[in-house]
């Protein structure tokens, strides 16, 4: 902070008012708030008044690794390319990395973007809020499955087809998926077994966690979950929030550019829309839980390796010195 010349002039005749009668030079220094080192660079030399600041005038060179205009310029067009678009900094940094480039870090494309007025919030979701349950924890892949039942739209009001999604804890991929016309107990005991069968080893059950909704509690769901031995967990009685895992996969699905604003025509086309989507979720979405890595490579423990690339591709760029 800069003092006024003439405020500091009035501190200097103070002090010295001060110290000549009697007072200790560092104690009167202090009660004016500065330094013993202070007032001596505010003495003037000689009968002459107190110099002004010369901070502000002060001629500062530019930083070594500021970004030149190209740089800028790359930037904003990577930004603005059809596969960057939708998606924030967070996720085009590390995306880049593992195709082996580095234009600069995070904190640099958003003050590039903020500089062209192209800072905000990217996509057709609105921004996200967190809720982070305690209940289970999973240590790798299998151990905890979440489901849920969503709404998909179709071209007819009122009426919806009924996605059944199961997803991994540990990774966040989704794991198995129907589209049906109705949901039911019925339906929700046959997508558990062909999850089981397709992604559990010999003797391998995960817990299973839902809400309270009528299917997930169902007498034939129950039956299913034991006869496969596999322990259920419930949310909270009138707790929305409890499985927000899987709410917050339905919304990343569901406010996707690829998701039509109209409404589905049919069910076969609905079932070929989320075969897409999950492809696309499950091995092109990074996530921002897992390190913005997949949530297929996280399932198959493959992040382990590719971390470690990134965090190379990182480093070297921090090495190479920039360009005169």
């Amino acid at each position: 902070m800069m003092t006024l010349p003439e405020v500091r002039n009035q501190v200097v005749i103070d002090i010295e008012f001060a110290v000549g009668t009697g007072a200790r030079q560092h104690v009167a220094c202090a009660m004016m708030g500065i330094a013993t080192t202070t007032l001596r660079r505010w003495k003037p030399s000689n009968d002459e008044a107190v110099q002004i600041d010369q901070r502000p005038h002060t001629t500062r060179p530019a930083p070594a690794n500021r970004l030149n205009d190209l740089e800028r310029q790359r930037i904003l067009s990577t930004c603005n390319e059809p596969d960057y678009c939708n998606v924030p900094p967070s996720q085009i940094v590390p995306r880049l990395a593992d195709q082996g480039v580095y234009l600069a870090s995070e904190s640099s494309f958003y003050r590039v973007l903020k500089s062209a007025g192209q800072l905000q919030h990217r996509g057709r979701a609105k921004r996200k809020q967190s809720h982070i349950p305690t209940t289970h924890r999973a240590a790798k892949p299998n151990d905890v499955w979440m489901w849920d039942i969503t709404y998909l739209p179709t071209r007819t009001i009122g009426q919806h087809y009924y996605l059944y999604m199961i997803e991994d804890l540990y990774s966040r991929c989704g794991v198995h998926w129907e589209v049906h016309e109705t949901e039911s107990g019925e339906l929700a005991s046959e997508l558990i077994s062909q999850a089981v069968l397709k992604r559990c080893e010999l003797g391998e059950r995960p817990v299973l966690h839902s809400d309270n909704g009528s299917p997930m509690k169902s007498f034939t769901m129950r039956a299913k979950l034991e006869a496969l031995g596999i322990k259920p967990s419930y949310s909270r009685p009138r707790v929305s929030n409890d499985n927000p895992y899987i709410e917050s996969m339905f919304r990343t699905v569901k406010y996707c550019p690829q998701c039509p604003s109209l409404g589905f025509a049919d069910i076969a086309s609905v079932r070929d829309w989320v075969s897409s989507v999950m492809r696309w979720y499950n091995e092109e979405h990074r996530h921002s839980a897992r390190r913005f890595v997949t949530p297929g490579q996280r399932y198959r423990r493959e992040d382990h390796v590719l971390l470690e690339k990134r965090r190379t591709v990182y480093q070297t760029a921090k090495e190479i010195p920039l360009a005169a």
